[in-house]
């Protein structure tokens, strides 16, 4: 299980794309039972710049680990 997500952190599709674009990123977080196919980009762009993946299991859960009130399907902590 992981700890609330307390370093600094971009949530949502195109935020996380262009974090990944342009800046040092530490950890991307996608939630299980989001459109994979829609992440499928931003997972590539992880893996392409030897980002950690880690697999939430729901998008409410990572919503909460972001400390947000609402779902979230992706989440990138920058260095």
């Amino acid at each position: 299980m992981v700890e609330r997500i307390k370093d600094k952190k971009v949530v949502g599709i195109k935020q996380s794309t262009k974090v990944l674009k342009t800046e040092k990123c530490k950890t991307l977080y996608i939630a299980k039972d989001a459109n994979l196919a829609l992440l499928r980009d931003v997972e590539n762009l992880a893996k392409d710049n030897s980002v950690e993946i880690v697999y939430i299991d729901t998008m409410r859960e990572l919503g909460k680990l972001c400390g947000i009130d609402v779902k979230a399907s992706v989440a990138v902590t920058l260095i």
